[in-house]
């Protein structure tokens, strides 16, 4: 059984969010030493109250509206009117491990200690990922300040048993689910409204899940371009150790290094007429290797965030203070999530490139238009990848289009309160987006490519028993997944699966 993912004062890593996300039971710090800690900052909020100290989104309203005072007997009423009226997200709602993500997102944030909620409150997340009840979450309609407000209103919604969850591969009204395990509903202590909602859960969550995509992808992207060379027999000296060393980039070497493994300096004949492979060959570790020197810092500002108090103010519970701040403001993932998809769309477009010229009998040093398997007299009627090619540069056209920064795209809202904004959350989801145009690319290319290695072997120009360990494990995946085409047919369905198995991580790359 997979060990619980511990919360409490100790930093998580991306990793173990998305463990939670897929699935993974959590445990939270039950020590009385931490549960002292937490109530602590929630003490300090109620000895405030008591005093009739005025605390932002407590004692007054929120946003531009922090000029207007809460009467007394409606301090209490506050967060449950946050909740309802900022539920008017749109759109696509996040799927189940997208919405794991966020809660195990905010419950880190909130475990750090720094926005006087109760233990209470962190107990009944922790209950909620652990009985798989996860709020239904729509993705639009944050601007990534403050924070992901509106679909983080989602989940203090279904803590007070409003709105609908996932529960048992059902979307349930949450009060229904409550009721049948026996749950009662929480009532919103004065700051716990803004403190579930005010941060960058939903943006963090996603990039956390964006990262182990983009991870897996580039070294994906390095394996196709080992068999791309070997269709086109390609020049493997474009990868040697040597003449990357004078250029030392450590996640461009690192790519070279995996192609010129999988390729194992093979001996294959090279085009006679090119000492120099065309740029998506040659180049692409270099292209590829951008992603792969990108993805440390990428790392250092997903983690940063999901391991910090992001939202407003911060209460610090141990020296009494009450800081008013703008933590919940996104700018770190914004700029790591249109950093990434700028570099993931290149990907799609290198590949586009080794596509267009392995289907080409201008290009592909003898290979058969389309990469057509079809030698008899029917050849003439069959187009091989011809369609696909097309398909791949339809995806690729849409990513490179997605590129464009969300994060330049601020708007003045609210009252010109958040006059300055991240879209953090939209430059998330549209990283996500690239991503699966990418890899429906990558699936794309890893067919073809593994047809064109079979046609090479079938000409006698390669030799079977000469690739390396890993790239015949790879083409003998990809023979059971495609068998030689010959004949044409419809290849949605091999596609499809294709790509499933890139987002599950089945093609072994390391």
């Amino acid at each position: 059984m997979t060990q619980a993912i511990a919360f409490g004062r100790n930093p998580l890593a991306l990793e173990q969010i998305i463990a939670v996300a897929n699935g993974a039971q959590v445990a939270l710090d039950d020590s009385h030493d931490y549960r002292e800690y937490i109530e602590r900052g929630a003490r300090f909020i109620d000895k405030l109250l008591a005093q009739d100290g005025v605390i932002y989104g407590v004692t007054t309203g929120y946003g531009d509206s922090c000029t207007v005072a809460i009467a007394p007997e409606l301090v209490a009423e506050l967060p449950l009117h946050l909740s309802r009226f900022h539920g008017c997200g749109l759109g696509r709602h996040l799927d189940k491990v997208q919405a794991r993500a966020v809660l195990a997102c905010r419950l880190n944030s909130l475990a750090r200690g720094k926005s006087g909620v109760s233990y209470a409150l962190l107990a009944r997340i922790a209950l909620l990922l652990n009985q798989d009840i996860i709020p239904l979450i729509p993705e639009e309609g944050s601007v990534g300040a403050s924070g992901d407000l509106t679909p983080l209103s989602y989940l203090a919604a279904v803590l007070v048993g409003e709105r609908q969850v996932y529960f048992q591969d059902k979307i349930c009204d949450t009060a229904e689910v409550y009721g049948a395990q026996q749950l009662q509903p929480l009532t919103l202590r004065p700051k716990e409204g803004l403190a579930l909602m005010n941060g960058t859960a939903v943006m963090t969550a996603l990039a956390c899940l964006a990262y182990q995509r983009a991870q897996y992808l580039q070294r994906l992207c390095a394996r196709i371009t080992a068999m791309a060379s070997l269709t086109l027999l390609g020049n493997s000296n474009h990868f040697d150790e040597l003449l990357f060393s004078v250029k030392p980039h450590p996640g461009q070497n690192q790519v070279a290094a995996w192609i010129r493994e999988d390729l194992n300096h093979q001996q294959h004949p090279r085009n006679s007429e090119r000492l120099q492979d065309r740029y998506s060959i040659r180049c692409a570790p270099h292209i590829i290797g951008v992603l792969a020197d990108a993805l440390p810092f990428m790392r250092q500002f997903i983690e940063n965030e999901l391991n910090s108090a992001n939202d407003n103010p911060i209460v610090d519970g141990d020296g009494e203070h009450v800081l008013h701040g703008g933590h919940f403001y996104g700018g770190h993932i914004a700029f790591a999530m249109d950093a990434m998809k700028n570099a993931v769309a290149n990907l799609a477009d290198l590949l586009d490139r080794q596509m267009a010229l392995v289907m080409d009998p201008k290009f592909n040093n003898g290979l058969p238009a389309n990469l057509s398997g079809c030698d008899s007299e029917r050849q003439s009627i069959n187009h091989g990848f011809k369609a696909v090619q097309i398909g791949c540069s339809a995806w690729t056209a849409e990513a490179l289009k997605l590129t464009m920064p969300a994060s330049v795209f601020s708007r003045s809202t609210e009252c010109h309160n958040q006059d300055k904004v991240s879209m953090g959350t939209i430059a998330a989801r549209d990283c996500l987006r690239v991503l699966e145009l990418t890899e429906q690319v990558a699936a794309a290319a890893l067919l073809a490519m593994s047809q064109g290695i079979r046609l090479r072997i079938r000409q006698q120009q390669l030799a079977a028993e000469r690739l390396t360990p890993s790239l015949a494990k790879t083409l003998a995946q990809l023979t059971q997944q495609l068998p030689l085409l010959q004949e044409d047919r419809p290849l949605e369905a091999t596609l499809r699966d294709t790509l499933l198995k890139i987002q599950q991580g089945f093609w072994e790359v390391c």
